[in-house]
């Protein structure tokens, strides 16, 4: 379950501006604000039931949202590559080969320049 909220989470962060506004507050109460259904249900003048409904609502769309732009996906995939690269330019760092390591370096940090708009994964 912990798994699955992070998950969900960490999708609100990439597409929460293509939910709902309502959805989307609930969403962010429930998930950021580490709310109860009831909590948020007070605050939002409607029945537990109900936010459960938004919930779902809203877990199915981000869910749909990244398996059609697989913006989270490919944000960790990017991640990822850089730091492979960071440590292949430490190891060439290390071979005496720093105009190497530099190039790497320098493309590591246009592909993280590009992504500074994106959350970062935990």
């Amino acid at each position: 379950m912990f798994e699955k909220n992070m998950r969900i989470a960490y999708l609100l962060d990439f597409y929460e501006d293509l939910l709902d506004p309502h959805i989307r507050c609930v969403m962010r109460a429930y998930y950021d604000d580490d709310l109860s259904l009831a909590e948020v249900a007070e605050g939002e003048g409607i029945s537990r039931q109900g936010v459960r409904h938004l919930i779902k609502k809203g877990e199915d769309a981000l869910e749909f949202y990244e398996s059609k732009l697989g913006l989270a996906r490919r944000h960790e995939e990017l991640e990822t590559a850089c730091t492979s690269l960071s440590e292949i330019a430490d190891g060439l760092d290390d071979k005496n080969l720093a105009d190497e390591a530099a190039e790497i370096r320098s493309i590591v940090e246009v592909i993280t320049k590009g992504n500074q708009d994106v959350p970062k994964s935990n």
